[in-house]
């Protein structure tokens, strides 16, 4: 039997007149259904709603059934590295540029939604990372990412030493720009660019994606999402290094560190309109060709 959703958060993209737009509309919408509305902190001072419940991303998470964020892919990121850790339903409305992860176009909120609340929807968990950097064997610093960790160098284009094991097995030392590690979620962002391979959401699989790398025999491998994947940096580097989760948070790295990257032990429960079909959101982002008949 599918889950009801009575209490409604509302999370939106700051300063975005689009992102505003949907969410008058939507603050209207719900409150026509009777749902209890809880809105996000920034979006409450933003649009001045009348509303008496106003909450961070963590109350959020602790009150509401369901979130709707509006915006794009970024906004579902910083949204889903919170509301992960709760047991909330998560649905957004793109009002960003690709919106692999935003599943409603603005002028379908009411149809889809009718839709969602009469229990007609998708549910589908997508995992994510832990991300941990150790200096001296100490925990210095972690976050989670939903997309990917990536390491990298503070500047443009410069060239770092580091190897990579998989659950305490040496696979392979290697000068280059950075690595990447993704999750299927985050296959089709950075991991793409950079010739990474498209996962599909239901593998439990992650990939690994080196950054312009000083040999052209290194290629991007796949692995089991539950290995731990552990990054050396080498002593041999001369500056600070970042790895970065999802592009939003910054975890500062010097040389001789390791960092530890696993399965986050949360998942992001992701709601789907009936009508969501993972290939044709991949024909539509990417520009692949349709059928010939």
């Amino acid at each position: 039997m599918q889950q009801r959703f009575d209490c409604i958060g509302l999370i939106g993209k700051p300063h975005h007149e689009g992102a505003n737009e949907s969410l008058r509309a939507l603050y209207a919408y719900l409150q026509g259904k009777g749902k209890r509305i809880v809105v996000e902190e920034r979006v409450a001072s933003e649009l001045d709603f009348d509303a008496q419940d106003v909450m961070d991303l963590v109350g959020i998470g602790e009150h509401a059934d369901l979130a709707i964020v509006v915006g794009g892919d970024g906004n579902m990121l910083g949204a889903a590295r919170v509301l992960s850790r709760f047991n909330i339903g998560v649905v957004g409305v793109n009002r960003g540029n690709l919106g692999f992860l935003t599943d409603i176009h603005p002028e379908d909120i009411t149809t889809e939604l009718d839709g969602i609340f009469d229990g007609d929807y998708a549910t589908e968990q997508r995992f994510l990372l832990e991300v941990e950097v150790f200096r001296h064997g100490q925990l210095k610093s972690s976050n989670a990412a939903v997309n990917e960790a990536v390491l990298h160098h503070g500047k443009v284009a410069h060239m770092m030493e580091f190897e990579v094991h998989i659950d305490d097995q040496f696979v392979f030392s290697q000068r280059s720009d950075g690595l990447i590690v993704a999750t299927p979620t985050g296959s089709t962002a950075y991991s793409l660019s950079g010739g990474g391979p498209i996962l599909t959401p239901n593998l439990d699989a992650l990939a690994l994606v080196p950054m312009f790398p000083h040999t052209l025999s290194s290629r991007p491998i796949v692995v089991d999402a539950n290995s731990v994947v552990r990054l050396v940096v080498s002593h041999d580097n001369t500056e600070a290094l970042q790895v970065s989760c999802d592009g939003h948070v910054v975890l500062s790295v010097l040389p001789g560190d390791e960092i530890q990257i696993r399965k986050n032990p949360y998942t992001l429960r992701l709601i789907h309109p009936k009508s969501y079909n993972y290939f044709n959101v991949l024909r539509t982002k990417l520009g692949w060709g349709s059928k010939l008949y």
